[in-house]
C-alpha cells in the first residue's frame, strides 16, 4: 500500500502517530565522551562557581567528585538487587562496611601489604554475602527486607562494641599511612583518588551491564516481573537471587576498600540502616532498573549533601527570617523537598527526563493537530 493510500486512509481529525526518534549515531559514543572529560578532569582549572568551591582540579572539588563517583557506583551496584531482580535489601551497608573494615583490619593488625589486605577484605566481603544471603533468600518479600536489616543491625552494633578494640567503636579507625601506597597518600595525590573512584565507577557499570545481558540477567527480570513464572518454567529462583546478592555484596565490598582509602579510615556511619536508606533514595532518584539512573541518583545526592550542608549553615541562611532560616538550616530538609520534586515531577527518576524532553515536540505538534 502506498503512503498516499496510508494517508487517505487515515481518519480525518486523528492524531498523527508519534513515531520513535532516532539517535544520530553521534549520540552514541557520549558516554565514552562523558568518561574521557571525567579522566582529564584533575587538569582542567576551570571555575564552576555554584558547583564547587574551586576549579575544578583542586584539591577540594576533586575529593568531592571522586566521593560522588564512589556513591554513583555504589547505587548502581545495589540497584543490581533492587532493580534487576526486584530484592528490596535494608542491610547493603553490611558489605560495604565489611569491606573497609577487613582491609583496615588485616593493614592494621596482621600489617600485611595494602594490595593482599585488599584482596583478603574483599574475600572477606564475598563469604559474609554468600553466607548471610544464603540465609536471608529462605524467605521471600517483607521478610526477606528484615532479615537484611536485621544482619545489618547486628553488624552496626558489633562495630560500635569495638570487640578487641579492632573497630575503634563510634570514632571509628583511620587507615595506617604507613601501610598505604605513597601515590594515595597525601593532599598532591588527591588526582590518584579521584581515578581511584573513577576505575570503580567504570568497574561497577561494566559488571551490571554485562550481568544484565547475561542469561542469568534474563532470569532476574523474569524473577522480578514474576517469581512463580520462573518456577513454572523449571528454574530455581534461590540460586539466581543468591549471585545476584553476592555480585552486589562483592562490589559493594570494594566500594568500601575504595571509601577507606579515599576517607582515610573505616567509620561506623557506613555500617547503619540510614546508609542502606540512602542508597534507596539515590536508586529511586535516579531510576530504578536502568543503565544510567542510579549512577546519576548518586551522583547528585552526594553532591546535594556535601554543597546543601554548606548552603545551611552559610550567612545568606543566617540572616533569613526564622520561618525559612529554620527549615532551610537542615540539610536533611532541603534533600527531602528535592527527593519529593524529582519524585512528583520526574516519575521513573532522572534516567526519564531525556525521552520526556525528546517526547515534548511531538506532543506539542500532535495538539496543534
Amino acid at each position: 500500500m502506498s503512503t498516499a493510500t496510508e494517508t487517505h486512509d487515515r481518519t480525518e481529525g486523528s492524531p498523527a502517530p508519534v513515531l520513535p526518534v532516532k539517535s544520530p549515531r553521534l549520540l552514541r559514543w557520549w558516554p565514552a565522551a562523558v568518561l574521557l572529560v571525567l579522566a582529564v578532569a584533575p587538569f582542567s582549572a576551570v571555575p564552576v562557581p555554584g558547583l564547587l568551591d574551586g576549579p575544578l582540579g583542586s584539591a577540594g572539588s576533586l575529593q568531592l567528585l571522586a566521593t560522588c563517583l564512589l556513591f554513583g557506583a555504589l547505587a548502581t551496584g545495589y540497584d543490581l538487587l533492587l532493580g534487576r531482580t526486584g530484592l528490596l535489601s535494608f542491610g547493603h551497608a553490611l558489605y560495604f562496611a565489611a569491606g573497609s573494615y577487613a582491609t583496615n583490619m588485616f593493614l592494621l593488625e596482621a600489617g600485611l601489604p595494602f594490595v593482599l589486605a585488599s584482596v583478603l577484605g574483599l574475600l572477606f566481603g564475598i563469604a559474609l554475602a554468600l553466607v548471610l544471603g544464603s540465609v536471608s533468600l529462605r524467605v521471600t518479600g517483607i521478610g526477606f527486607s528484615m532479615v537484611t536489616l536485621a544482619f545489618a543491625q547486628a553488624g552496626s552494633i558489633l562495630v560500635s562494641r569495638n570487640p578487641g578494640g579492632v573497630t575503634g567503636g563510634e570514632e571509628g579507625r583511620a587507615a595506617p599511612a604507613d601501610l598505604l601506597p605513597s601515590w594515595l597518600v597525601g593532599i598532591d595525590n588527591t588526582a590518584n583518588l579521584y581515578w581511584l573512584a573513577l576505575a570503580y565507577l567504570v568497574l561497577t557499570l561494566a559488571v551490571v551491564h554485562r550481568s544484565v545481558r547475561s542469561p542469568t540477567g534474563r532470569v532476574w527480570e523474569g524473577i522480578k516481573e514474576n517469581e512463580r513464572r520462573v518456577e513454572v518454567l523449571g528454574l530455581k529462583p534461590y540460586g539466581f537471587k543468591l549471585t545476584a546478592f553476592v555480585v552486589a555484596g562483592a562490589l559493594a565490598a570494594l566500594g568500601g576498600i575504595v571509601h577507606l582509602v579515599l576517607t582515610g579510615g573505616s567509620t561506623p556511619q557506613t555500617t547503619t540502616s540510614d546508609f542502606t536508606l540512602s542508597l534507596l533514595v539515590m536508586v529511586v532518584l535516579g531510576g530504578s532498573g536502568t543503565r544510567w539512573g542510579p549512577m546519576a541518583g548518586g551522583i547528585l545526592y552526594t553532591w546535594a549533601d556535601h554543597r546543601l550542608g554548606d548552603l545551611a549553615g552559610s550567612g545568606a541562611v543566617a540572616d533569613l527570617p526564622a520561618v525559612l532560616r529554620v527549615p532551610l538550616s537542615q540539610p536533611l530538609f532541603l534533600l527531602g523537598v528535592l527527593f519529593v520534586a524529582v519524585v512528583h515531577l520526574l516519575p521513573g527518576g532522572l534516567a526519564r527526563l531525556p525521552s520526556r524532553l525528546r517526547s515534548v515536540p511531538y506532543r506539542k505538534e500532535t495538539g496543534d493537530q
